[in-house]
């Protein structure tokens, strides 16, 4: 659920939806970038790969700012999508498993800048723990529960191999994280109030390969092209 406008009751927005709002921010801030200071939907739509009617059924939900023949002011609503994901906060995230894929999202510039910051990373491996990784230094899983009071993690990152991710994902659980992201190829169990989400290369690749495979000789299917359309910049 994402909060609605300031002071209102927080309005149930649709998963899809959520999905979508990082995509717009992401269009949007590159338009700011390039001097656009306002928008319409079907200029948003058609760089995200919806359609307009989507697009300000999407936009309505967090509040109204759009105008009648002028459309939206791209800074103000790149302020209010921020708000509503949450990502103009401070959210310390703890990283488990410090291999290349770790270091990497240690090292990622993208966190800091939407409100997310590496507050520890930890793995069990010797030869690791003690390094300078980035803006941290890699302690033992067995120190996950002494972090300062203002850097114990609200989110925990598993990319871990999947045999160990089930005792780290519990690790994280005890030291009250709320929500895990794993990149480990492995089903987890949380308590109810943990959110968990799944991150999984080879599923994102089988799910485009059914759409090759299902339509090798016609145009991509819609939702292959929003697909291909996320986080990437539109040619022009």
């Amino acid at each position: 659920m994402v909060g609605g406008a300031e002071g209102s009751s927080p309005r149930r927005i649709p998963e899809a939806t959520v999905a979508r709002l990082p995509v717009y921010e992401r269009i949007l801030t590159e338009m700011l970038r390039s001097g656009d200071l306002t928008v319409s939907s079907e200029q948003l739509g058609s760089r995200a790969r919806v359609n307009a009617a989507k697009v300000r059924k999407d936009l309505s939900l967090l509040g109204s700012f759009g105008t009648r023949g002028t459309g939206y002011d791209i800074a103000f609503l790149v302020a209010q999508i921020q708000r509503a994901l949450g990502v103009d906060g401070d959210w310390p995230v703890a990283v488990v498993g410090l291999g290349n894929l770790g270091r990497a999202l240690v090292n990622a510039e993208g966190f800091s800048s939407r409100g997310f910051r590496i507050a520890g990373a930890f793995d069990i491996d010797p030869a690791v723990v003690g390094q300078q990784v980035g803006p941290v230094v890699v302690r033992h899983l067995d120190e996950l529960g002494l972090l300062e009071v203002g850097d114990r993690p609200t989110i925990g990152v598993v990319a871990t191999p999947a045999a160990p991710a089930q005792q780290v994902t519990d690790a994280l659980v005890a030291v009250g994280v709320r929500a895990i992201l794993t990149f480990a190829p492995a089903v987890l169990e949380v308590p109810a109030p943990v959110l968990l989400r799944y991150v999984d290369l080879s599923i994102d690749l089988q799910v485009m390969s059914f759409f090759l495979a299902r339509q090798p000789a016609e145009p991509l299917a819609d939702e292959l092209a929003q697909l291909r359309a996320v986080g990437l910049t539109p040619r022009r």
